[in-house]
Formats: structure tokens, sequence, C-alpha cells
């Protein structure tokens, strides 16, 4: 299964990302997407994982998108919060972070966690913009990556 892993939309969905987005199985989005058109948007392309961001709010989302968001896919468990510190590294095997701007892929050394902040496809904070995505077989985790979208391609 291919999950396609962003954060921090603010409000705008460029094209570079929509085409990047086709294909996916599910959509995981850390928070901070700022519009309910842009997750009906996302809908259509695949299943959305959503969570809340600092700049979202329940109300445009519907009562099941929640400040921390877990779910259960591909075998494993899946925890998304905006904020990496609010993150419970026990109660999953992915954990995807945004709010910073900033991407990186990581295991967290004391429990083995795959952890991901996809950082900023509109607001980029170091480098450019960016995804992720992670690649997940028979409950393991087959590939991990943070993908650039620069416009040109």
């Amino acid at each position: 299964m291919r999950f396609d892993i962003i954060s921090d939309t603010h409000g705008y969905l460029s094209k570079r990302l929509l085409d990047e987005l086709q294909g996916a199985d599910t959509i995981v989005h850390a928070g901070d997407i700022c519009s309910a058109s842009d997750y009906r948007a996302l809908g259509q392309i695949a299943p959305v994982q959503l969570c809340l961001g600092n700049n979202d709010w329940s109300y445009d989302f519907g009562p099941e998108v929640k400040r921390v968001k877990i779910f259960f896919s591909s075998g494993l468990r899946w925890e998304v919060c905006h904020h990496r510190e609010r993150l419970d590294l026990k109660l999953c095997d992915i954990a995807i972070c945004g709010h910073t701007h900033r991407p990186f892929v990581e295991r967290d050394r004391a429990t083995g966690v795959l952890l991901m902040n996809p950082g900023s496809p509109t607001y980029p904070r170091s480098g450019g913009p960016s995804m992720g995505r992670i690649i997940c077989e028979e409950g393991k985790v087959v590939s991990a990556r943070i993908i650039p979208l620069d416009e040109v391609r």
C-alpha cells in the first residue's frame, strides 16, 4: 500500500502536489490543512486520514477529525499528530507529525517507531516544498522517503 504523507498545506494544494498524490492508496495529512474544500479535494484522490493542526477547527471537517488520529492500516498502527511532542510512540508503529514545515524521516531509537514529518508543500522552512511517501506490505514498512516538490520536473 502507498501512503502519501502531507502536512501544513495551509489552504493551498499546488498542481505539482496534486499530480504527485495521484495513485495513493491513502493520504495522511498531519494538520494545518486550513480548508474544508481541500479536504474534500484530497478525498477525491484517496481516503484521507487527517488530524487537526493549530490552525484548524474541527467544525470545518466533522467530529471524526481530532487533534490526534490513530488508525490501523496495512497491518500497522499509525498515530498522526500535528505536534511531535504530543505523539505517544508506545501506541504505534508509524508516527506522523507536522507543524515545523521541516521534513525528516527517522527511527526512534528507544521504540523502533518510524517517525516522519513530510515538511510543507506550501510554505517550506528548509529546502523546497516537500511531501512524504511510505510503502507498506504485509505489516512491514518497505520504504519511507521525503519527495521534493519543486515545480520543475
